[in-house]
């Protein structure tokens, strides 16, 4: 038997405890008997992150939380959601890569790479891109990056070889007054994506110079899956009233942890390293409440994000119940200004956007600023496991002026209400998606 250790810092800000393999093992109930109970307890693999890079990752991960307490704040539909912050991570840097002045450090600022430059962010999604796919191969992971160029314009030499380079953003000049280049952008997002995310544009800007374009596809079994037979139809009560969902159930041996805000249970893939964290209100608390904690408390504190007030996670055998279900997100969808830049806005990015005072002088000969922002996403969730993808888009317009018994704690845990959740990989801390469900 492996045992969990506390947490510490960014290294394990999202998994926040061992992870899984998924063994049986031999417990003790209330009555001295023992029964299988699967083990989702074992040691990690690293991903190699310089000191530069964990303080990236660590400070991006807070630029994860504030996306996710902002989409909180002024999405007041009541329903469902699924984002991926790292998707726009990624579109951003690539725009980054072109910056100069207050907008590069506005975006550098804004994203969490302080003061690190150019060069230091290029090498850090670099590094993502190249070591995520690889921590384990029973997880699929694809990202996906492209520049589809107005064929009336011509990219810098650098920049383009900067994409290449650190991005494996291969450039291509299309026409974009021609009805087919609509489908060609689209089939790209429908690939990148195993067809969860089948188009990204309603339409082709003619005057648009490029769109930068991020992808992100993500397809795991649980360590371990939930048996068919055991889900069953119960009540899920909402924010609204009550609603019968199909509940998926099990006993597991898991890092579980409990505070007077929520309690939570870290859900491990494949061989363990990927993660759900999955964080529950208690009784007279609110999705919101968690999300206001979890951020606060983060960015304050410095350290792991869901050991808010000292709790720590621990190895608990816990009666555990997850919905199964299906959510899909648009940012257009969102109640700001402009969808994605207005959010973007309200966390501090404002240059990029702006026409006047953009300073993007890098990407191609004649300036541009960032007219368009967005970001669909998916995921699925069942007894199997979890896939989930994202597509970010940015449109950069020419700018007009320029093994023996042993006795554990036990929990319950049945998701029966709103929760909220989040996908991340242990070892490097960094965050992929973040959600809340709400049974609407």
């Amino acid at each position: 038997m492996k045992t969990t250790s506390k947490l510490l810092g960014l290294a394990i800000v999202l998994s926040c405890g061992l992870m899984s393999c998924s063994s049986s093992e031999e417990v003790s109930d209330d009555l001295g008997e023992t029964k299988q109970v699967v083990n989702m307890l074992s040691e990690p693999v690293t991903i190699e992150l310089t000191t530069e890079q964990k303080q990236f990752a660590y400070d991006n991960n807070g630029f994860t939380l504030k996306f996710l307490k902002a989409v909180n704040d002024v999405d007041k539909s009541g329903k469902s959601f699924i984002y991926s912050p790292l998707s726009i991570t990624y579109v951003l840097g690539m725009v980054n890569d072109a910056a100069t002045g207050q907008t590069e450090q506005e975006l550098e600022q804004t994203l969490g790479f302080h003061k690190g430059g150019i060069q230091a962010v290029n090498e850090y999604c670099k590094k993502l891109i190249e070591g995520l796919p690889k921590v384990d191969d029973k997880v699929t992971l694809t990202i996906a990056n492209a520049i589809f160029l107005n064929k009336k314009y011509t990219l810098k030499p650098q920049f383009q070889q900067d994409m290449q380079t650190y991005y494996g953003a291969l450039a291509e000049s299309l026409d974009f007054s021609a009805p087919q280049t609509l489908d060609h952008i689209n089939g790209w997002c429908n690939e990148k994506t195993s067809g969860m995310i089948p188009s990204i544009l309603d339409d082709v800007d003619p005057e648009m110079l490029s769109y930068l374009l991020n992808a992100i596809y993500f397809k795991a079994d649980w360590a371990s899956k939930f048996d068919q037979k055991n889900t069953r139809t119960e009540t899920f009560t909402t924010t609204g009233g009550k609603k019968q969902l199909p509940l998926m159930h099990q006993n597991v041996l898991i890092s579980y942890l409990k505070s007077d805000t929520y309690s939570a249970v870290i859900m491990p893939y494949g061989t363990g390293l990927w993660n759900m964290t999955v964080l529950l209100p208690e009784d007279g608390k609110t999705v919101d409440d968690v999300i206001s904690e979890v951020t606060e408390s983060y960015l304050l504190n410095n350290h792991g994000w869901c050991e808010t007030g000292g709790n720590t996670f621990q190895p608990y055998e816990v009666d555990l119940k997850l919905p199964r279900f299906e959510t899909d997100s648009d940012t257009d969808q969102l109640d700001t200004e402009k969808g994605l830049i207005g959010l973007m806005k309200k966390m501090g990015i404002k240059l990029a956007f702006d026409e006047i005072y953009a300073e993007i002088p890098n990407m191609s000969f004649q300036p541009v600023y960032i007219d368009i922002m967005r970001q669909k996403a998916k995921i699925k969730v069942n007894e199997e496991g979890s896939e989930a993808a994202a597509v970010t888009i940015g449109g950069a317009m020419p700018n007009s002026v320029g093994a023996q018994p042993v006795e554990y704690p036990k929990a319950t845990f049945h998701a029966n209400r709103p929760f909220a959740y989040v996908i991340s990989e242990q070892s490097s801390g960094v965050i992929l998606f973040v959600g809340k469900f709400t049974g609407d």
